[in-house]
């Protein structure tokens, strides 16, 4: 989010062609309003009034107000004993003027410090959010322990240099080999895969989804967007014994992160007894194939 200057004046600026009566808001002019444009009004500024001043995020629809007739945002609200600005008693007093205001304004992304361009109506921002190609990508690594966050182009530097001991295998069919699957607990097995330009990180996780009963989880995830996502399948396979399991997806984006994979089931899934049919002295392979998908 770009920088920007508090004020404690909350009086709406004149906006040509608009008509304010008492708590209501006519305009001739539907033209939705963005920062740094308008012949109107100087929008920024404009902007500026939704800005919560304890967190400097914008204050969106329902907008509440103090008795004074002060902002602040729904999350900060919740935590404030009295109005930040006043000390006044918080009022559950609906400011419809200026809702209908942040209805026909485009506000910038809040990742727009990030280098995001885009300004969204008020409804259509916390989608654009969640899929917004500039927000920091955590670490695609399984378990809590990193706490890392950064852009695309920082992923790969940082899983050299803080997680070394990920092996890289080159190629579009690889054999991915699990050791020690009979470990106790929760465990984790993480390879990466590169080709077709594009990495890929394979999981499989051994976990109690249901206690007492632990099962593997299997996911491929590539180390980019969900729009790059679309754009492979992947195929796993455990063979042995004239017996196959095989599961064919669509990549999970590490913007998704495989946590929702295995949260879903969207991703090969086994129990231990399953495992032990295709396990070797309690190693198991899987074959991971990246494909192209196919343009209909």
């Amino acid at each position: 989010m770009t920088n920007k200057t508090t004020s404690k004046q909350r009086e709406l600026p004149i906006v040509t062609g608009a008509r304010y009566l008492g708590t209501g808001i006519t305009s001739t002019n539907t033209s939705p309003l963005t920062a740094g444009g308008g012949d109107d009004c100087n929008s920024a500024d404009l902007i500026s009034l939704f800005e919560c001043p304890v967190c400097f995020d914008y204050v969106l629809p329902p907008i509440l107000q103090c008795s004074s007739g002060h902002l602040v945002c729904v999350s900060c609200r919740a935590k404030l004993a009295c109005c930040p600005t006043c000390r006044g008693p918080l009022a559950n007093i609906r400011n419809l003027a200026m809702e209908k205001v942040a209805c026909n304004v485009r506000f910038p992304c809040k990742y727009s410090g990030c280098g995001c361009p885009a300004a969204v109506l008020y409804t259509e921002k916390p989608q654009h959010e969640e899929i917004c190609e500039y927000r920091p990508y955590p670490c695609p690594c399984p378990g809590p322990a990193c706490k890392w966050q950064g852009s695309l182009d920082h992923i790969m530097q940082h899983l050299k240099i803080s997680h070394q001991s990920i092996t890289t295998l080159q190629g579009e069919d690889i054999v991915f080999l699990a050791t020690d699957i009979n470990l106790p607990g929760a465990v984790d097995w993480v390879m990466m895969q590169s080709c077709f330009g594009h990495h890929f990180m394979l999981v499989l996780e051994k976990r109690e989804k249901y206690d007492g009963h632990p099962q593997f989880f299997a996911v491929v995830q590539i180390i980019g967007s969900r729009k790059e996502a679309q754009n492979f399948v992947y195929c796993l396979e455990i063979n042995s014994n004239r017996r196959r399991l095989t599961w064919e997806a669509m990549p999970h984006s590490i913007q998704q992160g495989f946590m929702s994979a295995i949260d879903n089931s969207d991703c090969l899934v086994f129990d231990t007894s399953i495992a032990d049919l295709f396990a070797d002295n309690g190693n198991l392979a899987i074959n991971v194939t990246i494909s192209p998908r196919e343009k209909l």
